[in-house]
């Protein structure tokens, strides 16, 4: 007798319109804002969402595919891209069944095909690899991806919306990647005790009924996606006219920001949101709404800066006039298309229009200024405040720290050896991307976790076709027959900071030093995609001012408060740095951490103070931690202690005024 079938359960998601901050009086907050113009018109660009951890981020997003119209009778398909995707479950590549069975080489659709006219979703999109984002946001642009590994070779459609969310505090995007991004939107919990109710009785509701509870909002939803509907049915009909480009290019300007990718994005916002008004004009309220979407992350002109948008100055630069209404054609409206010219480029929302086949659909040839392939070409530095966003001017250090103007690009230090870590910009490593250089079996320590290797897989079986039986027809292939890629290239690392604050580094023109030289190796981190933490030790003890995290950001503003002062106790220092690195090997063992320890090398605090901090050097040493010694010490006496301190950790040592690449050459040049 056979077992009865069990139906799937029916999954209830969130509603859309149940989120607190979808439903406001007023009309959706920002991050629901944003969702809905980007699926109005697509050719936007995407939506990042970046906010702290539990403020319903990825709940409005797996939401949003409910309130869309349906494709082909079909519900709107949301794809979820996990963090450890590879490049080949992405795009697609080779159908190894097929190739090894029957000899064929056909092509199995990857993620960006399965999201075609509809959503890819990435959670945590600033921890996935660089390249792999570029290529997200290159097929989003385009509307189509290319395929070529493998042996494979085409071109398939892939239009959907691109949505990212991020916590900002394990990391940013990189600038030129972030500006890929259309609109960006920070969100935060609320701090309304009554809205935070409201919050948890939903949750608790949904969590008790879902069913039940996605009822009670079927008529919101309903409503929602016939609103969505009518908008994008409307937004090809919608004009903006000359004045409101105009009014555009003006924003775009006041705020300095780079390229003319800006002043597209708010224009198709723009018209965007006059679409879900309505409206077939532009107003100055929709670019007031476009111009809040589409600008603060591109004005961010440093990685360490704070986002946000000047609303004064906004509101200066629009002014309290409305545009002018747009003067009424000659003669009577063609039927059918209008031809070009009549509208700005790129609005149209089938991204068909010139140029919209290149990266970012707004330059030919691409984004000539998008230096992402290059982790040193960036020429960001830290420090500074964004204008608007307080009360320091642009380029105006915070109080306390070091001019950023001072900040440089530094030496690359590097952990010694080949690590096995997550893929990144500092040190040698086998990782999932890079040259090949070999192949071994799946799961080997060393490099066994790539994509698997045809050719070697191929190479291991044929000796044994005889012992296995085959005379004719397919290969026969045994799971011992396997080989994958072993691929060398860089690794991200754990970089900790250890940073002598006692009184004999006070002296100002010394602070300002080394906070300039802890800046510049931050940014360099920041770049390289490394994780840092930050051990500072004065007094009589030493403490963990942040505790290993990718947010260079808040490393940044801990070095800023970072106070002075006392004796130096440089063995509690290295001990403090000894057990946080421990507990980091046991929460990450693959990555390899790298110790910059940066003093003069002085002991003074406590009964053998030399004598313990040689000792706690030597348990460092001992456990293999890879370090750095950065020498404070100046003037023409010098007792040279950072250099024994480096010689007991057996680390390198770097004088502060070699910490930048340019001294480093001139170094070379006077060796030479």
């Amino acid at each position: 007798m056979s077992s009865p079938t069990i139906p799937a359960p029916t999954v209830h998601h969130f509603p859309f319109s149940a989120v607190v901050g979808a439903d406001g009086p007023d009309g959706p907050d920002p991050m629901a804002l944003a969702l809905i113009l980007t699926t109005i018109a697509p050719d936007v660009g995407g939506v990042l969402v970046r906010g702290e951890k539990g403020t319903a981020k990825s709940t409005i997003v797996r939401a949003l595919a409910a309130v869309l119209p349906p494709v082909d009778d079909r519900p709107v398909p949301l794809v979820e891209l996990p963090i450890g995707a590879t490049e080949d479950r992405v795009t697609g590549s080779i159908n190894l069944e097929s190739a090894l069975a029957e000899g064929k080489a056909e092509y199995e659709p990857g993620l960006l095909a399965k999201a075609h006219r509809g959503i890819l979703y990435v959670d945590e999109v600033n921890l996935l690899h660089d390249h792999l984002v570029d290529l997200l946001l290159d097929a989003a642009a385009m509307g189509r991806a290319t395929v070529e590994r493998d042996g494979v070779s085409m071109t398939h459609e892939a239009r959907f919306v691109l949505v990212g969310t991020m916590n900002p505090e394990e990391g940013e995007l990189r600038p030129q990647l972030l500006d890929r991004f259309g609109l960006t939107v920070e969100v935060a919990a609320p701090r309304d005790p009554a809205l935070r109710a409201e919050v948890v009785r939903r949750r608790m509701a949904h969590d008790t009924d879902p069913a039940g509870f996605a009822a009670s909002y079927a008529d919101a939803e309903g409503a929602l996606r016939t609103r969505i509907a009518g908008a994008r049915a409307l937004v090809a009909t919608v004009r903006l006219s000359d004045a409101g480009l105009l009014k555009i290019a003006e924003v775009c300007a006041a705020f300095d920001v780079d390229g003319l990718r800006a002043d597209i994005v708010t224009a198709r916002t723009a018209v965007a949101h006059a679409a879900w008004s309505g409206r077939t004009q532009v107003t100055l309220d929709d670019i007031r709404v476009a111009a809040r979407l589409a600008l603060p992350h591109r004005r961010r002109r440093k990685p360490f800066d704070a986002p946000g948008l000047d609303e004064d100055l906004l509101d200066q630069v629009l002014g309290d006039d409305d545009l002018p209404p747009e003067p009424e054609p000659d003669g009577p409206e063609p039927d059918g298309p209008q031809p070009e010219g009549d509208q700005p480029d790129g609005l149209q929302p089938d991204g068909d229009q010139p140029g919209s086949d290149q990266p970012g659909g707004d330059q030919p040839g691409g984004d000539p200024d998008d230096t992402s392939s290059d982790p040193d070409a960036t020429s960001y530095v830290p420090g500074a405040q964004a204008h608007g966003a307080n009360d320091a001017t642009p380029g105006e250090a915070p109080s306390g720290v070091a001019p950023t103007e001072s900040a440089y690009r530094t030496r690359l230090l590097t952990v010694r050896g080949v690590g096995t870590g997550t893929a990144g910009r500092r040190s040698r490593a086998r990782t999932s991307n890079g040259r090949r250089i070999g192949a071994t079996t799946p799961g080997r320590r060393g490099g066994g976790d790539g994509p698997i290797h045809l050719t070697e897989t191929i190479r291991a079986a044929v000796p044994h076709q005889f012992a296995r039986g085959r005379t004719a027809g397919p290969l026969r292939l045994r799971p011992v027959d396997l080989r994958v890629a072993v691929r060398e290239g860089r690794e991200s690392n754990l970089v900790l900071f250890c940073v002598d604050a006692s009184g004999s580094m006070a002296a100002r023109r010394r602070m300002e030093q080394v906070k300039t030289a802890v800046l510049s190796l931050l940014l360099d981190a920041y770049q390289r995609r490394d994780k840092v933490g930050l051990v500072t030790f004065r007094g009589h003890d030493a403490e963990v001012a942040l505790p290993p995290t990718h947010s260079v950001d808040a490393a940044a503003q801990r070095l800023a408060e970072l106070p002075s002062g006392g004796r130096t106790p440089l063995a509690e220092g290295l001990l403090e740095a000894a057990h946080l690195l421990a507990v980091e090997r046991t929460r990450d063992p693959q990555r390899r951490p790298l110790l910059v320890v940066v003093t003069d090398g002085r002991a003074t605090s406590g009964a053998d103070a030399v004598a313990r901090s040689r000792l706690a050097a030597g348990l460092l040493a001992e456990a293999g931690i890879a370090s750095v010694v950065v020498d404070c010490e100046s003037g023409p006496m010098r007792m040279g202690l950072a250099g024994t301190l480096a010689e007991h950790l057996g680390a390198e040592h770097v004088p502060i005024g070699e910490v930048s690449a340019e001294a480093l050459m001139d170094v070379t040049r006077r060796a030479a």
